[in-house]
């Protein structure tokens, strides 16, 4: 009975897992219709998932709490803290669209899904993903990943990314940094206008995010997600060719890497690091460093 039940929940995770793709897949290509299906069968597969984790584990329940319905904030943290790491994690990168650090991460979701995690924790899961894949490679749907540095295709510290990306999204050249931030201070404004009624976590992070993009400001001292993707286009819109240069070039030559280190780097280019990216880094320093500011800020301030 243990063991059906057991089945049943792995199957479940890995029909959720197929169903937040195919949820991100439908909202991209902006086919409302199909959007709202999915989003319906992911809420189904999510439920039947809890019910069969009560099933499998009624232990977890303290007999001496009182019996009744919960009030709905009570059961939303409950369910919130149900979901396994790598869902969260999962959850809070499919918004941002760009590799992040665990910090940011972990503020993300805690805005936008009502539950955060800690930071530490997030470490062993980028080496548990890898183990799981190795042993059984595409067995699941996504894996929390690496991103690469543009030069060495080695594992860039810090960063995470998820496998269904595009190699291009996860490579780490110098202007990366800066126009990854940018991109990330966009989807949030995108996220909040979508909310009716937006956290209050959820706007302390857009104005952290504000406070780095010159002119996303208001003149009252807000930001208004219309107003911070605006100037973070504007901003973007500067660095985002020569950055996607640099991450073509490197993505070209990370296709020739095996599966597993295309997802979580390789030290097989040290010796020869990519001269395009090193010769990009260092032709125009202020550009370089305003990536590392824009790097820096996503850790210090949006992310803690």
């Amino acid at each position: 009975m243990i063991g059906a039940v057991a089945e049943t929940i792995e199957a479940l995770e890995r029909r959720i897992g197929e169903l937040r793709v195919a949820v991100r897949e439908a909202v991209l290509a902006s086919d409302r219709a199909l959007a709202a299906q999915r989003r319906s069968a992911l809420r189904s597969a999510e439920r039947a998932w809890e019910d069969a984790l009560d099933e499998a584990a009624p232990e977890l329940t303290d007999p001496s709490e009182p019996t009744g319905t919960a009030a709905p904030d009570e059961r939303s943290d409950r369910v919130g803290s149900l979901l396994p790491l790598r869902e969260q994690v999962y959850e809070a990168l499919s918004l941002l669209q760009v590799p992040a650090a665990p910090k940011l991460i972990a503020t993300v979701h805690e805005a936008f899904f009502g539950a955060t995690f800690p930071t530490t924790r997030v470490t062993s899961l980028k080496r548990d993903e890898e183990r799981s894949f190795r042993t059984a490679p595409f067995a699941r749907p996504y894996y929390i990943c690496a991103a690469l540095s543009a030069d060495y295709l080695a594992p860039s510290r810090g960063l995470l990314a998820v496998s269904t990306w595009p190699l291009e999204l996860r490579v780490i050249g110098s202007l990366s940094p800066r126009v990854d931030f940018l991109t990330a201070a966009i989807r949030v404004a995108e996220a909040i206008e979508r909310i009716p009624e937006p956290p209050a976590a959820a706007r302390r992070l857009l104005e952290r995010f504000a406070a780095s993009v010159s002119g996303a400001i208001s003149p009252d001292g807000g930001a208004d997600p219309a107003a911070v993707s605006e100037a973070a286009g504007a901003e973007l819109a500067v660095h985002r060719d020569a950055d996607a240069r640099v991450r073509r070039a490197a993505a070209e030559r990370a296709r020739g890497l095996h599966h597993v280190e295309q997802l979580f780097g390789t030290a097989v280019f040290r010796d020869r690091a990519g001269d395009g990216a090193q010769a990009h880094a260092g032709s125009d320093p202020g550009d370089g460093a305003d990536a590392g500011d824009g790097a820096d800020i996503a850790g210090r301030g949006a992310g803690e």
